[in-house]
């Protein structure tokens, strides 16, 4: 079992139904699923694969290519062109990459202050965007071909910005400011 789903279960839904006074415990707030998304562009067959490899490694899974719905002549984009690439994390491997996500790569950022709070969409979930790859360890920064960033989603059962924000901190996320406890 992933070390961050046994913590959820024994630290934070006590916690959650004390602080948010819930009495069924299949009410609490809970994370359905973690979306990660990287947008490359156009760019080079060779360095497509290298980033679709990258995130592949990043979270265990083959990324599910998105490809554009209609050609743009100014910008040399053709129809059914892949543009990006996302990957979709439920179960276990969505708390084994948060886990990974939370304790090792976002400490790895420069001049990091935590994530800010503004990421949320007023129905529960939370995104927010890394600018490079490679804070994560499984990257080698020397084999990358160019800096890419990504976007990742926190997906929860709730539609209220306050619980969400409540689960994902005493899950571990760091936002920026004060820590609620």
């Amino acid at each position: 079992m992933a070390r961050l789903k046994d913590k959820y279960r024994t630290e934070v839904v006590p916690k959650l139904r004390e602080k948010l006074g819930i009495k069924n415990p299949m009410a609490v707030p809970r994370l359905t699923k973690i979306v990660v998304n990287m947008g490359f562009g156009i760019v080079e067959k060779d360095v497509q694969k290298k980033l679709i490899q990258e995130l592949a490694a990043l979270t265990g899974q083959q990324p599910q290519l998105c490809k554009a719905r209609k050609s743009i002549s100014n910008f040399k984009l053709r129809e059914d062109m892949v543009i990006g690439a996302k990957v979709t994390l439920r179960g276990l491997r969505m708390y084994e990459f948060m886990d990974r996500l939370v304790s090792v790569a976002l400490p790895r950022i420069r001049d990091f202050r935590g994530l800010s709070p503004r990421g949320f969409d007023g129905r529960g979930n939370y995104t927010f965007g890394l600018k490079e790859q490679t804070i994560f360890p499984e990257i080698d920064p020397a084999g990358i071909p160019a800096e890419q960033g990504m976007d990742i989603t926190f997906c929860t059962t709730t539609d209220d910005n306050k619980m969400a924000r409540e689960l994902l901190a005493l899950l571990g996320v760091p936002f920026a400011g004060a820590n609620p406890k």
